[in-house]
């Protein structure tokens, strides 16, 4: 079962380190975003940003304290979702589309995150973590 779970963390994952990356190797078009979504610090918020998904995201690949990575991840998505996905704001069909595809995303990593959270909080057999959860007994 370990290697199941391992593997699953592995394929979770992914998408929060290429996310990260795209943060750090796209951060003025990523600022442009933010930006037009009315963030204050658009190039700060981008940046932590990119670190929180990779942090989150390397403890929860690692096993290091991986509850806090897991629920790292979800304050990321859940603000995410509503301050840069506002699909009810969208007046043209495809714009709206693709943002409620991208709040709906951002929403069910949240939702799987927040479960991680909770497995590794309080379940044992976790796929091999190098630490011991940090919020035991919660």
């Amino acid at each position: 079962m370990d290697v199941l779970v391992l593997t699953g963390r592995v394929l979770f994952v992914v998408l929060f380190f290429s996310s990260a990356f795209g943060h750090f190797t796209q951060t003025d078009a990523m600022t442009d975003y933010a930006r037009s979504r009315g963030l204050p610090r658009p190039r700060a918020a981008v940046l932590a940003g990119g670190v929180v998904l990779a942090v989150g995201g390397l403890s929860v690949l690692l096993g290091v304290w991986a509850d806090l990575g897991a629920l790292l991840l979800v304050i990321m998505l859940v603000p995410t979702a509503f301050l840069m996905h506002q699909f009810w704001k969208e007046t043209d069909p495809q714009a709206k589309q693709g943002e409620m595809i991208h709040f709906n995303k951002d929403l069910a990593l949240a939702g799987a995150s927040l479960m991680l959270f909770a497995f590794f909080a309080h379940v044992d057999e976790l796929g091999s973590t190098i630490t011991e959860p940090l919020f035991t007994g919660l």
